[in-house]
């Protein structure tokens, strides 16, 4: 199980998460808000890539702090964004990250072409990755993130950059992988999630806003019959408001 207790995090005088406590039992959770809502920013307090301010993260009762080396061989990680080694072959790149997690020399070969098979990947495994799409270097931190058949996977906006096709492909690989672990998917893309998600958090200027099942979520605001419309209802401003300054 994974547990956050009252973690708080600021940037420059602004508060970006605020005392978000969360227990997680395992399944697929979708945490669901615009950008800016601190969703990325607690993904990477989860990961142990940032401290909060304040509270801890626990898994199975035991502060992730202390646990150090283990808990990093328990989890994956695909962030949104990430410098990839650009002279690396994808094998090469998902080889030297099996090391990293230490997993056996004798099973990195199965493991490697397992998660290539599940991003559709094994026909440009020997290609560097300079020469890679937008949406195959996406597909390939998706990879090296399920390496290792982690108990605690993050995903940071997953499908970014994939077309429709692969989108649903990886959608239902990552149905797929729930089973005994947590799987956190962050996202504002209602329609990645809301097929596979056995829980909805709905994240809002760093605190958690409402959590439940799509349709708990639908049933407690009257006219939404389905999460897409709970989320306009919720987040339409904001997204507007984004939009806006875009222009």
């Amino acid at each position: 199980m994974l547990t956050l207790e009252n973690i708080t995090k600021s940037y420059r005088g602004r508060t970006v998460l605020r005392e978000v406590s969360l227990e997680l039992p395992c399944g697929i959770y979708g945490l669901l808000g615009p950008n800016g809502a601190g969703k990325s920013t607690l993904m990477n307090i989860i990961t142990g890539n940032l401290v909060p301010e304040k509270g801890r993260v626990l898994w199975d009762g035991e502060d992730i702090r202390s646990l150090g080396a283990r808990f990093r061989s328990l989890i994956g990680y695909a962030p949104q964004q990430q410098g990839l080694y650009e002279t690396f072959t994808g094998r090469r790149f998902l080889a030297y990250l099996a090391a990293l997690k230490g997993i056996p020399g004798r099973e990195v070969g199965r493991e490697i072409e397992r998660v290539l098979a599940m991003v559709n990947l094994e026909d440009a495994a020997d290609r560097p990755l300079r020469t890679y799409s937008g949406g195959m270097k996406q597909r390939i931190l998706i990879a090296q993130a399920v390496l290792g058949d982690p108990r605690l996977l993050v995903l940071d906006e997953p499908t970014a950059g994939l077309d429709p096709g692969e989108r649903v492909r990886v959608r239902e690989r990552i149905r797929a992988l729930s089973g005994n672990r947590v799987v956190l998917i962050s996202t504002h893309v209602v329609s990645d999630i809301a097929p596979i998600a056995g829980e909805i958090l709905l994240i809002r200027s760093g605190s958690i806003l409402d959590r439940g099942t799509v349709e708990g979520l639908c049933r407690s605001r009257e006219g939404c019959g389905n999460l897409e419309e709970v989320y306009l209802r919720i987040f339409g401003e904001e997204e507007r408001h984004a939009a806006a300054d875009l222009l």
